[in-house]
């Protein structure tokens, strides 16, 4: 009976019950910066986070994440590694450079195996690294892991005014819970090389 009732609380809700019971230790109303081309992968880790009470801002590409670095300051940034343009490493560079960003917790992402490679040979001063697909445990555990290291540090903010729902209720449930690689970038080494 025990079995039966586990199984009706995993495909009955018990996402939702198991959402509701907040994590300990780990820090509420972050503000997060997602970094990536993909807007599907935006708004997967975007739900994700939200629903744990963290603020989330997005760029779709490193320039823009730089403009957003710099003006917003926030607590931790998740940063995909193959974007068209600015790679992943170039923002990570010029985010440790500038002394406005260079104290901000990075955790890199990418679903392109080559791309993890040359993050583990090169790493050019990223906190973590987390590689697609991933679900909610993985981006809670990478969080965790910053927050217990003492790298994650949310700051007070002033009360955020209420915006207008990036989507509508039917799009945000429509967004999946599993982030997927990214696949329509083709990865060259010699334009992710520092």
């Amino acid at each position: 009976m025990a079995n039966f009732e586990l199984i009706r609380r995993m495909f009955a809700g018990g996402q939702a019950e198991r959402r509701a019971v907040p994590r300990s230790g780990v820090p509420k109303n972050a503000l997060v910066l997602i970094v990536d081309d993909s807007s599907t992968i935006r708004a997967v880790l975007g739900k994700m986070l939200t629903q744990d009470s963290h603020i989330v801002l997005k760029a779709p590409d490193g320039e823009t994440a730089l403009e957003i670095a710099r003006s917003a300051g926030p607590d931790l940034i998740f940063l995909d590694i193959v974007m068209p343009g600015m790679n992943g490493f170039a923002v990570l560079r010029a985010l440790r450079r500038d002394p406005l960003t260079q104290h901000i917790p990075i955790v890199m992402i990418s679903g392109n195996l080559q791309a993890t490679e040359q993050f583990y040979v090169q790493r050019f001063g990223a906190d973590d690294f987390m590689k697609k697909p991933f679900g909610r445990g993985e981006v809670f555990a990478r969080i965790q892991h910053l927050t217990d290291s003492g790298r994650l540090v949310v700051r007070e903010r002033e009360p955020q005014q209420d915006n207008a729902p990036e989507h509508s209720q039917a799009e945000h449930d429509a967004i999946p819970d599993v982030a997927m690689p990214d696949t329509h970038h083709p990865f060259t080494p010699s334009s992710e090389s520092p």
